[in-house]
């Protein structure tokens, strides 16, 4: 919630977003409540008394499946990684200019994607999202409410927000992504004219910078027709926990995103929406800024 509070009055990813628990990469099948995406919990609520492993059922049969799809995966990754990176040849990976990263188009699609609202800490947002018109495109829609929760804790109130969830390989490995040929987040949506966060989640390399996240705004114009976005990852500024930081560097493109999400909270109650109907990376040869903020020398 931190870094569109401060200048949406939203907010993203918070809280444990990729941290599961322990054991949870060798029993993540057996698991059926585990919390893999959130660990928050409102002031004065009662934590959980039962244990997490008191939910998993030890079936061997299940244990048995769980390690023959790993293997299978693993084997998939093996050979993809012995053609060539991502799976392609060199050839084509150093000729390619563009990349769809996610598109929608059925229901799988969708699947990837996490929603959530400031329902998590008491607020009366609401989202949702499913399949637009021949399921040609997602559509994000819901309503804003700012009405900050009585707890005595919570200040600000009124966000949604979207994000993929955190890509894995066999046995529950981080899985990373190579965006280092791209210089620009490609995007076609079409909106209702209110602006979002565009966020990216990277893999800290230190345990201090869990809280890091990279984010541009997204102006949509509204009306009938479809626009394409680009927004260049020189343009992406760096903020830990609500604070955009005096010391910025670029996105780390070469052990890029565990998420990409996209946040609204522009403080007018109502109903939005907001369509997209693919993700992607685009190498524009045009785009030559390499970073657009002047980083400052520490005393």
């Amino acid at each position: 919630m931190a870094l569109a509070v401060m200048l949406l009055n939203g907010a993203s990813f918070h809280g444990g977003c990729c941290r599961p628990k322990a054991l949870l990469s060798l029993l993540g099948p057996l698991l059926s409540n585990s919390k893999l995406y959130s660990s928050y919990r409102r002031p004065g609520a009662e934590p959980e008394k039962k244990p997490s492993w008191q939910n998993a059922d030890f079936s061997f049969k299940k244990g048995f499946d769980h390690l023959k799809a790993q293997l299978s995966l693993l084997k998939k990754e093996t050979q993809d990684y012995l053609k060539g990176p991502g799976g392609h040849p060199l050839s084509q990976q150093l000729l390619e200019q563009t990349r769809v990263l996610w598109q929608f188009r059925s229901q799988e699609d969708l699947n990837k994607w996490v929603i959530s609202s400031d329902v998590e800490i008491g607020g009366k947002s609401k989202v949702y999202i499913k399949l637009g018109r021949n399921n040609q495109a997602a559509l994000l829609y819901g309503t804003i409410n700012t009405e900050v929760p009585r707890d005595g804790e919570t200040k600000y109130s009124g966000y949604c927000s979207m994000r993929s969830r955190p890509a894995v390989g066999s046995f529950n490995r981080k899985k990373y992504y190579d965006w280092s040929n791209f210089n620009s987040l490609y995007l076609r949506v079409r909106g209702d004219g209110r602006p979002w966060m565009v966020n990216i989640y990277t893999d800290p390399y230190f345990s201090h910078q869990k809280d890091d996240l990279y984010s541009y705004f997204m102006f949509t114009r509204g009306g009938p027709y479809w626009e394409e976005i680009k927004i260049p990852f020189s343009k992406f500024f760096l903020s830990s926990r609500g604070r955009v930081q005096d010391t910025q560097h670029p996105v780390w493109l070469d052990k890029a995103t565990l998420t990409l999400g996209f946040t609204i909270g522009d403080k007018v109650d109502g109903p939005f929406q907001l369509e997209i109907d693919f993700i992607g990376l685009l190498n524009d040869r045009a785009h030559r800024e390499e970073f657009a903020y002047e980083p400052y020398d520490k005393n």
